[in-house]
């Protein structure tokens, strides 16, 4: 693994090993090596803007931000995001990062699908969703460099077919709780993997709501 991409260092300390090295314990190479880009895209588009941020928070958000897609995730019902924040802050709270912190990795992790919000948060918040975007759907690629985009990728391979594993690790760890999809975009993943998902329709739960009854 490398750990410098144009001046940004994966940080060295004691708690970032040790996040590093949990991360790849449960998470397979696609989503360890994507959750790595992630960090790096964050920290290089944190640097061009002249963001101040923590780079070691920045980087344990990063790695937790999928954790939740995991297969120790397989029978809950949350959504994966708030699975994946109510893991990071558990990992970091027992190495004794203040509470502060802590909440700014959990609103990074929670947050880093839902567009519009993020980027009025902390910079840590906002560079984690910033980071994901990038590297999963190209958002805000023209931004970088065609050799800081060849340094990220050299540094954090990006798997041949990524956007079809990704898809599919996404589902893997979606499926089992369609019902957590709603009001995310993450519903896509299952109505393009699975012709029998019915998405929830909004407007139906608002007409056939106790209320609309009472009108009636």
């Amino acid at each position: 693994m490398r750990r410098e991409v144009f001046g940004v260092r994966v940080p060295d300390s004691a708690l970032a090993r040790n996040v590093t090295a949990y991360v790849r314990d449960v998470e397979g190479s696609l989503l360890f090596r994507h959750s790595l880009r992630v960090y790096f895209w964050g920290a290089l588009k944190g640097r061009r803007m002249g963001m101040t941020f923590d780079a070691e928070l920045l980087y344990a958000a990063a790695m937790f931000h999928d954790i939740g897609l995991t297969a120790a995730f397989r029978e809950s019902q949350l959504r994966f995001e708030v699975d994946g924040a109510n893991a990071a802050r558990e990992f970091l709270r027992g190495h004794g990062v203040p509470e502060a912190d802590l909440q700014t990795v959990w609103n990074a992790i929670a947050l880093h699908t839902t567009p519009g919000i993020p980027e009025f948060m902390g910079s840590e918040i906002a560079l984690v969703q910033a980071g994901a975007g990038m590297d999963v759907a190209g958002r805000g690629f023209d931004e970088f460099t065609e050799a800081e985009r060849s340094a990220v990728v050299a540094a954090a391979p990006r798997e041949r077919h990524f956007e079809h594993g990704i898809i599919n690790a996404f589902y893997e760890g979606m499926k089992h709780r369609p019902g957590s999809t709603f009001g995310t975009f993450n519903d896509d993943v299952l109505a393009y993997k699975d012709p029998d998902f019915r998405r929830t329709d909004m407007c139906s739960v608002i007409l056939s709501s106790a209320w609309a009854a009472r009108a009636r």
